[in-house]
């Protein structure tokens, strides 16, 4: 290890060292990253220090947190790496329902910060994901159809530039900064923390029901039917499950291919909760109707039972992914759907899926930044669990058929918390949100020293 400054106990880290293994762990394991230099840093002095060793050996400087989205990520071998696991603890200021995030802080920490207050911030299905990276390349919640993409929530964002300098950067400090922050694509410096606007949430019902593949062709008709007047403070997504058989998965959801439904019915507190489980049983009422499920854990509960409702990994596991944004499907898109995912497919995806759009997510924020909305009923994700040379050229094959049979209801816009990989299509701004973003980094990175954490094909969409 090199010291970085004598006044500083930070010190970067080279290949070989264990401070470098543990700077560069990411969450999917199919997809290291290799950066020649690489420090953790816990202060904005350490963040400052890590930048100015970087520009004394001519170097780029990329960020990191959990690594969850580490294949999307340009690679990065001539860099210095910055793992940004700051100091501090999510502070929750009640009154004006705002939460300060330290970066590096994970969903299920703020999470148990907010619910003692009867407050949540709209969070993704994954408990270890970053806070940072998930908001600010846009955020699909499963509140968001109550309150939007999670990214409108973020009202200050604490970033360290290119000169060295903390800025506190809001509405008013900053607009254009702020603005472009806000998914334009990144490249504009390290983020240290960022405010949230938390929202009211005391009860919910969530769960997930669960049916053989057999069942798709009604399942996923009247899955659609409710979904496309579904009120906005329910969001579910209908899957498409092969899941090994793991020591903590329920054994009859191994016994092969199974469907599932799950998601969030959101109450505030004035709500009587007889109203949120009626929500709930209008949209689980017609599918336990066509076969009751094999199993059932939707209930009544409490905000805090929502980020394992997914039943995402909390440990590392090598993955692939891809998605893509898509319209209302009707009966030809269930049948291609199906085809290419249900039962006889012999897909080789461990999970694939629609994860329920719309409602406010769909309504352009007037105060919003570079992504304020996503113009689509659903977004399509599916995933493969790469083990070797021939299951990773099988899952990738698959990826092709798949976006091939979905193709006629596919927008050609991406959602930047879903692109799985730096080769796949991206694209969520158009060419002059992509004008105005690149004339911010010009004005705060005018060597582009953060030129390589730029989201890749960012644009390039009239």
């Amino acid at each position: 290890m090199t010291a970085l400054d004598d006044r500083n106990a930070t010190s970067i880290a080279r290949p070989g060292d264990p401070d470098y293994e543990l700077a560069t762990r990411v969450f999917n394991l199919a997809a290291p990253v290799a950066p020649a230099a690489a420090v953790t840093a816990r202060t904005v002095d350490e963040v400052r220090v890590a930048i100015r060793h970087a520009q004394a050996e001519g170097r780029g400087v990329r960020m990191l947190t959990t690594g969850h989205a580490s294949g999307s990520y340009r690679p990065m071998d001539d860099a210095v790496l910055i793992r940004t696991e700051m100091a501090g603890s999510v502070d929750v200021d009640s009154e004006r329902r705002i939460a300060r995030i330290p970066a590096g802080t994970q969903w299920t920490d703020v999470a148990a910060a907010t619910a003692p207050y009867g407050l949540a911030a709209p969070h993704g299905s994954a408990p270890t994901v970053g806070v940072v990276g998930y908001l600010l390349r846009g955020g699909i919640s499963f509140y968001g159809r109550q309150v939007g993409l999670a990214v409108n929530s973020v009202r200050a964002v604490d970033i360290v530039t290119a000169d060295g300098e903390l800025r506190h950067v809001d509405a008013v400090s900053d607009p254009d900064l702020f603005w472009a922050l806000r998914g334009g694509g990144g490249g504009f410096g390290v983020v240290t923390a960022i405010e949230v606007q938390l929202f009211p949430a005391t009860t919910v019902v969530t769960g997930a029901a669960f049916w053989p593949a057999a069942l798709g062709v009604p399942l996923l008709a009247a899955w659609e039917r409710w979904a496309l007047d579904a009120p906005r403070a329910a969001a579910t997504s209908f899957r498409v499950l092969n899941l090994p058989p793991l020591p903590d998965i329920p054994p009859v959801l191994t016994n092969g291919s199974m469907l599932c439904v799950d998601g969030v019915v959101l109450g505030t507190n004035g709500d009587d909760p007889t109203v949120v489980q009626q929500q709930a049983d209008d949209l689980l009422g017609p599918l336990r109707a066509i076969a009751e499920p094999v199993m059932d854990t939707w209930h009544l509960t409490t905000p805090d039972d929502v980020l394992s409702v997914h039943m995402d990994p909390t440990e590392p596991v090598p993955a692939q992914g891809d998605s893509m944004l898509l319209t209302e499907l009707g009966a030809d898109g269930h049948t291609e759907f199906l085809r290419v995912l249900g039962e006889g497919s012999n897909s080789p995806l461990v999970l694939a899926g629609l994860r329920q759009l719309g409602g406010a997510m769909a309504v352009p924020d007037p105060d919003g930044g570079a992504l304020n909305h996503l113009d689509a009923n659903y977004i399509y994700s599916g995933a493969g669990i790469p083990m070797d040379a021939e299951s990773t050229a099988a899952i990738s094959a698959h990826f092709g058929v798949i976006r091939e049979a979905l193709a006629p209801w596919d927008t050609g816009r991406t959602a930047p918390t879903f692109v799985e990989s730096v080769n796949q299509p991206q694209g969520h701004l158009n060419s002059e949100q992509v004008r105005r973003a690149d004339e911010v980094r010009a004005r705060v990175d005018p060597t582009g020293l953060f030129r390589g954490d730029i989201t890749p094909n960012a644009t390039a969409l009239a």
